[in-house]
């Protein structure tokens, strides 16, 4: 009886031997398979104008055209009232990019709204350039309430783009400062 229950311990013992064996050949497969499951989805934090970009973004969601879900809208009665803490904060808690939308210059309900956003735009690109985020990872579009598919293009661009960047590394430099 105990003959056979060595020769069981040394069987066993092999065939664990056998498995660890094939799954360490098997490591860059299952590391390859995890990655392709666990893809990159990027989060990306929208600001849109009530009266242009917000309806050229229902537009296209009433007409049924196809776009990346990985946009967050946040309606503003104007881009013009997208502050740059806004901006600074959806990049620290953990946006990987951030569009910004308004009407067309010259087509603002507010006079000039859309001007003071581009204002704030360009100086936000050189401070985010400074503290170590992509430029490329805030954008700011013109889409008017007719433009549902010029939305849904930019959508899925932005998108692309900001797969291609990767996740943001803004989230960890804070957490090192703080």
């Amino acid at each position: 009886m105990k003959k056979i229950t060595i020769t069981k311990r040394k069987s066993i013992n092999l065939i664990l031997q056998f498995i660890f064996y094939l799954y360490l050949k098997q490591v860059p497969y299952i590391l390859t398979l995890f990655t392709i499951i666990m893809e990159f989805k990027p989060r990306i934090i929208a600001f849109l104008c009530n009266w242009c970009s917000y309806t050229g973004a229902d537009l296209a969601g009433t007409s049924r055209m196809e776009y990346k879900p990985n946009v967050r809208i946040i309606r503003v009665m104007c881009s013009g009232r997208v502050e740059p803490t806004f901006v600074l904060k959806a990049f620290a808690n953990g946006a990987d990019g951030v569009l910004i939308c308004g009407c067309h210059p010259g087509d603002c309900h507010y006079q000039e709204g859309n001007y003071r956003c581009l204002r704030r735009y360009m100086m936000l690109q050189k401070y985010i350039r400074q503290i170590g985020i992509e430029p490329d990872r805030l954008k700011l579009e013109w889409i008017s309430a007719s433009e549902g598919k010029q939305f849904a293009e930019l959508v899925n661009s932005f998108t692309e783009k900001i797969k291609e960047l990767g996740p943001s590394k803004i989230k960890d430099i804070i957490k090192t400062f703080a």
